[in-house]
């Protein structure tokens, strides 16, 4: 028979390995995850520079133009707040968003009047710091022929079933756009994902790439 105080310790034992195994989960849904990110952006930076370069657009047309294909690099987003410089993908499926940012395809292209809206993983290396993103940041968005300065305009929570934040005009579904916006979505909080963090922004200025970067990413 067990006796009590060896029943004591096995629990424990068993307890402490169960901890151990959530812990090394946690870590590697955090930070393992976070090597899979990073090599899937050097991927799809290394195919965006090579198309990008190779097959410049036509006179007179844009890249924010065309007609994205689900799961290839469309536009690349600067956030000079966190540092990151990230390829969005089009498309929000899971697959999709295991390379980084997705663009939901339902809403409007760069630069468009309505909102471009991205969605990404919370993990470190896409939009783990989303938090720190404030009113008056701003958020860059490039594409092969322009670059897309956006100022932030708000940073709110919401309930995961709040689709109207990627509306055209964020929270009025039925308004007309007025301007062109950006939102980026992401769960909330960290380590979990039963609300939706969302930065939302407006367009403040466009720049041909020919004429060189825009200053508030050095150029």
């Amino acid at each position: 028979m067990v006796s009590g105080r060896t029943a004591v310790r096995t629990f424990g034992e068993l307890a402490m390995t169960i901890g151990l195994v959530l812990l090394l989960f946690v870590a590697w849904e955090t930070w393992g995850k976070a090597g899979q990110y990073q090599r899937a952006q050097d991927d799809l930076t290394h195919q965006v520079e090579q198309d990008w370069h190779r097959d410049p657009p036509p006179p007179g047309t844009a890249q924010e133009d065309e007609v994205p294909v689900a799961g290839q690099p469309m536009a690349v987003l600067h956030v000079p707040r966190l540092g990151l410089k990230l390829v969005v993908v089009e498309g929000v499926t899971l697959s999709a968003l295991t390379k980084g940012p997705g663009h939901y395809p339902s809403s409007q292209l760069p630069g468009q009047a309505g909102n471009f809206a991205v969605a990404g993983h919370r993990s470190p290396g896409i939009f783990w710091d989303l938090d720190d993103v404030v009113e008056g940041d701003v958020v860059v968005v490039e594409t092969r022929s322009r670059w897309f300065t956006y100022r932030v305009s708000e940073q709110k929570i919401v309930a995961p079933t709040a689709i109207e934040e990627i509306a055209p005009v964020p929270d009025r579904p039925d308004a007309e756009p007025d301007a062109a916006r950006i939102t980026l979505t992401t769960c909330n909080p960290k380590w979990d994902n039963y609300q939706r963090l969302v930065v939302h922004g407006v367009l403040s200025t466009v720049l041909d790439k020919a004429n060189g970067r825009p200053a508030e990413l050095g150029g």
